[in-house]
């Protein structure tokens, strides 16, 4: 019996089904020149406790500045003790600045006067190259400043 199953397993011929696919690739990149600029808005806070705070005649307001070209100016603010016998008091009063709004957009190269501001150089090719033989061997050689170059291969055996 042992026999005749061994005999089964050599008479029959092996099958599968295979194949097998090499990609190759090579992704060359030069930045173009880019600004990013944020413009900051004008905040400002008072608090306190035992105070009364007025600006001139207008008791109960915080503040009636002014805004010119979109920057906040606060008015003056005025803070009396209103506790009497000299009762202990507390004040505190914050201000930041707005940038002031542009008046165009700026030109190439140029950056705005704002209070946060990323600006990236264009990229130079200069040797920046890439390539792929039929034998699936990829070579890149380095460009200058803003570049980039990725090179792949892929290689793939399926079984079915």
């Amino acid at each position: 019996m042992k026999k005749l199953l061994f005999l089964l397993f050599l008479a029959a011929p092996a099958q599968a089904d295979i194949h097998h696919a090499i990609t190759s690739s090579v992704q060359l990149n030069v930045n173009a020149a880019a600004t990013q600029a944020q413009r900051i808005g004008s905040t400002f806070s008072a608090s306190g406790t035992g105070v009364d705070l007025a600006i001139g005649d207008d008791a109960g307001r915080i503040s009636n500045g002014t805004i010119t070209s979109g920057v906040y100016s606060p008015g003056t603010v005025l803070a009396t003790q209103n506790a009497s016998g000299g009762e202990s008091f507390s004040y505190s009063q914050s201000f930041v600045q707005a940038d002031a709004l542009s008046g165009a957009a700026p030109s190439v190269g140029a950056v705005p006067n704002y209070s946060n501001v990323t600006s990236t150089a264009a990229g130079v090719a200069s040797s920046l190259a890439g390539s792929v033989t039929s034998a699936s061997v990829n070579s890149i050689t380095a460009g200058g400043a803003g570049t980039s170059a990725i090179s792949s291969i892929e290689s793939a055996i399926t079984i079915k």
